[in-house]
């Protein structure tokens, strides 16, 4: 206790300074936390604000696990994030290496890289909504004018082309975190070890699968980690392009929560999706943490 109170009276205006900011995360990110996971072990329903105290202990997790719905929409959501993440990667590295070569414009084309990633997720949802639309769209319009087709493509109507549009639009929007770390690395990576290998006569190929990828694994991982994150919650974008359909062929872990929780006010059994969905979360932020950390075990980096 008399360590405590020592420590206590030595950082007296450092620990009153923060106190605002934890009062803060206290009220906006634990209560609603602790909320959310009590209301997930009861029926609690928007309709009905008593059920809030009806509590059903682990039934609505028990439901979750056994729901067909919720296993194809967490597997369309795995096969959504393994192919954004890859294709954002391979198109992330080729626009940085690109951009790497410039000897002119370079700082403007950084800048013009970084335009996808601001705009909202909602107004590119729309954007491609619009361009992928049988009647009016301007990929159908132009598809009929080149004459690579008779009839209009119902590009949002069907199953996998309704998926491949929303990874487009997806993709568009966030390849640029990937250029822009890689970018990055590319700037840190020193030359002397691509010089050498240049002169023991090393092919481009060579250099680059032995020298510059090796050197850039960290970074690639590092915005693995956070776009995976952002797409395992992917929302917006597929809410306003397909709303999840056709037919629930387009649901996605959260856009199923979303219509669990609002649409059929089963606010309890859409929280306990949630949290079951965290682990898609936490599993991807593993993995990708570990082979963070094995790439700069293979630098030297510690």
């Amino acid at each position: 206790m008399s360590r405590l109170r020592r420590y206590l009276r030595d950082n007296a205006v450092p620990l009153a300074l923060l106190s605002p900011a934890v009062l803060v995360i206290l009220l906006v990110v634990l209560l609603p936390l602790l909320f959310s996971l009590y209301t997930s072990f009861s029926n609690y329903r928007l309709i009905r604000p008593e059920s809030l105290w009806d509590v059903v202990w682990f039934r609505n997790y028990v439901r979750v696990l056994g729901d067909g719905d919720f296993w194809a929409a967490l597997g369309r959501t795995v096969l959504f994030l393994t192919l954004v993440l890859n294709l954002e990667m391979l198109l992330g590295l080729g626009l940085a290496l690109m951009v790497n070569r410039l000897t002119f414009g370079q700082r403007t084309m950084r800048t013009i890289m970084m335009f996808p990633m601001m705009f909202s997720p909602i107004l590119v949802g729309f954007q491609f909504k619009y361009m992928f639309n049988d009647t009016i769209g301007v990929v159908n319009n132009a598809l009929q004018s080149l004459g690579l087709t008779s009839h209009a493509i119902p590009f949002l109507v069907d199953r996998w082309l309704a998926f491949a549009s929303i990874a487009i639009a997806e993709i568009w929007m966030s390849t640029s975190i990937f250029a822009i770390l890689i970018l990055a690395g590319l700037f840190a990576m020193p030359r002397d070890p691509v010089e050498a290998a240049r002169v023991d006569g090393c092919t481009n190929w060579q250099v680059f699968r032995h020298i510059t990828l090796p050197f850039l694994m960290p970074f690639i991982y590092i915005a693995m980690t956070i776009r995976s994150l952002d797409v395992a919650r992917a929302y917006d974008i597929v809410d306003v392009m397909t709303g999840g359909g056709p037919a629930g062929r387009t649901e996605l872990l959260w856009t199923l929560i979303a219509r669990t929780a609002y649409d059929d006010s089963r606010m309890g059994q859409a929280n306990a999706m949630a949290y079951v969905s965290i682990l898609l979360s936490i599993f991807f932020t593993w993995y990708f943490f570990r082979k963070l950390m094995a790439a700069r075990k293979h630098l030297g980096v510690f």
